[in-house]
């Protein structure tokens, strides 16, 4: 049997879940998907999924084999468009992910300038406010706004943000602007959970890291509707940097303590390390790359940073 149609059955029964769902996908029937991963399993001499009669998941093993089985494929795919003279066409599905904030207010104008581009590719641009694991769940790249650990996976930086305390000139105003850290426990706080972790906010003083307790009078778990309520008066908040661009240009939000602010964080584009980079990941890159380092300090310009 050929072991690449053996892979590509079994992704497809752990991407679905099932048998019959994997066989509709790939236009087989459940007695061959079910022979052919019968006939895998033994040929490696391991179970891949543990059956019930109503659910299948993958084993351990079979959680290990899965990744490499998606590198194999993904290697196969590639090398054949390169030895067809095919590397410069960029087709297929490509999956992208990042946070809901900056996929909406960054990224997905690129994704659709891209996409008509590229008539002959698919896009899935997924946001979510965790952190995915791109080999686990199948993702092709991801853009991440953090320090990154020392992974397999492979990363190009296009820029960096600002962690931001912001008030609307009316609210200072009337309540005057804070000196010092310590001067923010007589203010309104309104907390951005993700950002200010345990009601903290982490800052520099002297080149140092330190951090205070504040009394958050409204949390939110939404940035935009942080921004939104200082906007409005109602009190001093924290976002990124690239989301109160237009705001403090406009003059609605002002920077609060901008001397105490924590040092820029690194934005990447990251993907899994292969021998040979699918040219739809490679043509993302190269198109989106030059973008985001433009809009990023295009940002921090626009903040005086």
């Amino acid at each position: 049997m050929d072991r690449f149609h053996e892979l590509r059955v079994f992704i497809a029964v752990a991407d679905h879940g099932g048998l019959a769902k994997a066989a509709a996908v790939i236009h087989s029937s459940p007695p061959a998907v079910t022979r052919t991963i019968a006939s895998l399993e033994e040929r490696l001499g391991v179970r891949l999924f543990d059956r019930t009669t109503r659910s299948l998941r993958l084993t351990e093993p079979g959680i290990k084999f899965l990744d490499d089985a998606r590198r194999l494929l993904g290697d196969l795919e590639t090398a054949e468009q390169e030895i067809a003279g095919q590397s410069n066409v960029v087709s297929g599905n490509l999956t992208i992910t990042t946070s809901l904030t900056f996929g909406r207010a960054m990224l997905q104008p690129i994704v659709m300038d891209f996409i008509d581009a590229n008539p002959r590719i698919n896009v899935s641009l997924l946001l979510f406010d965790r952190v995915v694991d791109l080999i686990d769940e199948g993702f092709d790249l991801a853009i991440r706004i953090a320090n990154l650990p020392d992974s397999s996976l492979v990363s190009r930086h296009v820029g960096d943000i600002r962690r931001m305390l912001v008030a609307s000139p009316a609210y200072l105003a009337r309540h005057g602007s804070p000196k010092a850290p310590e001067d923010l426990k007589i203010h309104t706080i309104i907390g951005q959970t993700a950002l200010m972790p345990n009601r903290e906010w982490r800052y520099f003083k002297a080149g140092k890291p330190a951090r205070i307790t504040l009394p958050i009078r409204l949390e939110i778990n939404d940035a935009h509707a942080c921004i939104s309520a200082a906007e409005h008066g109602k009190g001093i908040t924290i976002a990124l940097s690239y989301m109160m661009t237009d705001a403090i240009r406009e003059g609605r939000l002002v920077p609060v303590l901008n001397e105490f602010r924590p040092p820029p964080v690194p934005v990447n584009l990251i993907y899994a390390q292969r021998r040979i980079v699918a040219p739809k990941i490679r043509a993302f890159i190269d198109f989106a790359a030059p973008r985001l380092s433009t809009a990023l300090s295009e940002a921090r310009f626009a903040l005086k940073d």
